[in-house]
């Protein structure tokens, strides 16, 4: 019998995404170097910090809640800077992102995940995209309303041009024709900010899967937090979002840092922007209530409620007042459960002999307000029967 076939090793090269190794890896390290001899003019500071917001807008308010989740309708004008801007973040076209975007949303957390927690939190930030990936566990997921969109199927076409003029030449010429700074338009503008942009859009995939808190659901790994909202222009809230997708906002408190939500609204204001969409109040509050719930849940199994009063011994009256009279307990009855009260007679803060003057009979009056309104302490601790029977 022939032994079986050992498929061939593939060498570790060929492991690599070469491609998404050069933009997201290879490139931003040039540019590290490059910067040490490359002097950082006030002008260049400030554009590269607009357009670091306006390429990061791109993501988003374009890439992710307009075109991924359909969040909001957009005019033309809009749609087209959108997706100008959102190439010069060099993270894919609209379509190849919005692709993965959906098959996360549909398989979080399974193998079919495209940036799947599962993996670790270095394959959820960049390891997805710096090694080629299974093709078998490719999740698949319905992107038609996307190739319907002639600014998304231009931009796909053509991408490796709007990557080009938006990434690199757009912020090289606009430095150098006004300001003369060519070189730190390219270094700082170009390839710096889009390395940061970069890095702030993989924290949704990473931090936003690992550290914050699970308000409406934690069943599966997305979390909110403030600073992954700090660094990912309002996206931390993520938690928030995997329950409630189709909502434009991400952040729902006044309070909370979610400007791509404000640069919605505010084109919305003026016209371009419109249905945008949100969830019902009750809903989100529905999704809140459920999961505190389940956090008191596993707080309460946690503490000692007594034996359940199914599990309890049943006693007639004859027998709970001969126990009483004739073999000495000191036991009373309050709402139809028998309590054995005597190691408690000295510690009563009302004195022996109120309590004492219980023993052996139905004290559900006296204790609920016919003598004194107990306090919940108290209904708390006859809730947990100590020795005690049902009463027939």
């Amino acid at each position: 019998m022939a032994p079986p076939q050992v498929p061939p090793s593939v060498p570790w090269y060929k492991h690599i995404n070469w491609l998404n190794s050069s933009l997201v890896v290879g490139i931003p390290l040039a540019g590290v170097y490059y910067a040490f001899y490359t002097p950082l003019q006030r002008p260049t500071l400030v554009f590269t910090l607009i357009y670091y917001f306006l390429t990061g807008f791109g993501i988003t308010g374009g890439y992710h809640r307009l075109w991924s989740h359909r969040c909001y309708n957009a005019a033309l004008p809009v749609r087209i800077f959108l997706a100008a801007v959102g190439a010069g973040a060099i993270q894919g076209s609209i379509r190849w992102w919005s692709a993965k975007h959906r098959a996360h949303h549909r398989w979080t957390d399974t193998k079919k995940d495209p940036y799947t927690m599962m993996k670790g939190l270095f394959h959820a930030h960049i390891g997805w995209m710096l090694f080629n990936q299974d093709p078998k566990l490719k999740g698949r997921t319905d992107i038609s309303d996307l190739d319907e969109d002639p600014v998304v199927v231009w931009q796909h076409k053509h991408y490796g041009l709007c990557l080009l003029l938006s990434a690199w030449v757009f912020p090289m010429c606009f430095a150098g024709l006004l300001w003369g700074d060519w070189m730190g338009g390219l270094i700082y503008a170009g390839i710096i900010r889009a390395c940061i942009v970069q890095q702030a859009t993989f924290c949704v995939n990473s931090l936003a899967h690992w550290i914050g808190e699970q308000p409406f659901d934690d069943r599966h790994t997305p979390r909110d937090h403030v600073i992954t909202a700090v660094v990912t222009l309002g996206e931390g809230y993520h938690n928030f979002h995997h329950q409630f997708p189709s909502d434009y906002r991400n952040a729902i408190e006044w309070y909370q840092y979610d400007p791509t939500k404000w640069l919605i609204f505010l084109l919305s204001r003026a016209g371009l922007a419109w249905n945008l969409k949100t969830f019902r109040a009750n809903e989100i509050e529905k999704g809140r209530l459920q999961q505190q719930q389940k956090a008191l849940d596993a707080k309460r199994s946690l503490l000692d409620w007594g034996t359940p009063l199914s599990q309890l011994p049943v006693l007639s009256w004859e027998e709970f007042r001969a126990r009483c009279t004739k073999e000495g307990q000191a036991l009373v009855s309050i709402a139809g459960v028998i309590h054995d009260i005597g190691a408690f007679i000295a510690e009563h803060p009302g004195g022996k002999a109120m309590i004492g003057s219980a023993i052996g009979k139905d004290a559900t009056a006296v204790f609920n307000g016919g003598v004194y309104e107990h306090s919940n302490a108290a209904h708390n601790l006859v809730s947990v029967p100590m020795d005690a029977a049902a009463a027939a």
